[in-house]
């Protein structure tokens, strides 16, 4: 797949022309960052819009915020923690009618080694667990709504390994963080590839996304000196793409509303664009194992296993 933008383009620049008017959207993370940006450019071309946050207040002083740039009063805010499944369970239970578009955005990068309840590990815990919870649970919604897309943000940053099912939580083997970071990433993609294979006969598309190397969110809270961080994160470095905002919701909103991502499933993008095969020494691309379709079934099942045990 092909389409006229590329990594300089922004998220109103690929939605605009488009009318999403009567259709549905939730937004994990739509308090801050890449998310506000996606809510915005999606409630701006007409849809209605739910941000899923952790912090309800900040999402409802965004919330305010889109309304006021885009005149769309349907905005509206409700209360998700990806870690806590109780919670996940819950905005699931909340939730009524059809779902068009669903943004799993929401994430945790590097963090120092923190555990759930369930003793996961909190990046994997977060960025996919959460994630193929609350996309499970709202597979009747999504089914309903008739050609619904699921858009699984992911990163550059999956190319620092695969996923290791056998452990999964790092009990075995030293926790490193960029090393669970990329894990959890592997894991958006291995979900949207299995999503795609499972839920095509429901009308449902997924598909998963970089959306580009350097953007100024918060998402690097915990990365402290930038020199310690992998080369992606060295403004020095000749391999760097930095991007706004703007720039980076981008290939997250046209996966999501536009007309050119009809009927694309089971991929990932980065700069509006496929991605090619990754190459060694290149931080683009994606890496072959996080596309490989047995990998991707084992780790719904596993996942499904984790999350059913969890819930009891």
């Amino acid at each position: 797949m092909t389409t006229p933008f590329g990594a300089t383009s922004t998220a109103a620049e690929v939605i605009a022309g488009v009318d999403l008017t009567g259709r549905r959207a939730v937004v994990t993370g739509g308090s801050s960052g890449l998310g506000v940006e996606t809510a915005r450019a999606l409630a701006g071309a007409g849809a209605a819009v739910t941000l899923a946050v952790r912090d309800v207040a900040a999402g409802a002083r965004v919330a305010r915020h889109v309304t006021a740039t885009t005149g769309n009063e349907q905005v509206r805010v409700a209360p998700l923690d990806l870690a806590d499944q109780g919670s996940v369970a819950a905005f699931v239970s909340a939730w009524s009618g059809p779902l068009h578009m669903l943004v799993n955005n929401a994430g945790i990068m590097a963090t120092p080694l923190l555990r759930t309840a369930q003793g996961w590990e909190m990046q994997f815990a977060t960025n996919h667990l959460g994630h193929f919870a609350l996309a499970n649970g709202m597979h009747r919604a999504l089914a309903a709504a008739g050609g619904a897309r699921i858009v699984a943000v992911s990163s550059v940053g999956h190319v620092n390994g695969d996923v290791d099912v056998d452990d999964l939580n790092f009990e075995r083997r030293p926790y490193d963080p960029w090393l669970a970071y990329g894990q959890s990433k592997t894991a958006n993609i291995l979900f949207a590839v299995e999503a795609a294979t499972r839920w095509a006969d429901d009308g449902i598309t997924a598909n998963a996304l970089n959306p580009g190397r350097i953007i100024g969110t918060n998402l690097g809270r915990h990365i402290g000196d930038i020199g310690n961080a992998p080369a992606s994160f060295d403004p020095t470095s000749t391999d760097v793409s930095w991007k706004t905002i703007e720039q980076g919701a981008a290939t997250s909103v046209l996966l999501a509303g536009s007309p050119l991502a009809d009927a694309v499933t089971g991929r990932y993008f980065e700069d509006c664009q496929e991605a090619g095969p990754h190459r060694p020494g290149v931080r683009r691309g994606v890496a072959d194992y996080a596309l490989a379709p047995e990998a991707a079934a084992r780790l719904w099942q596993v996942s499904a296993d984790l999350i059913a045990t969890a819930l009891g």
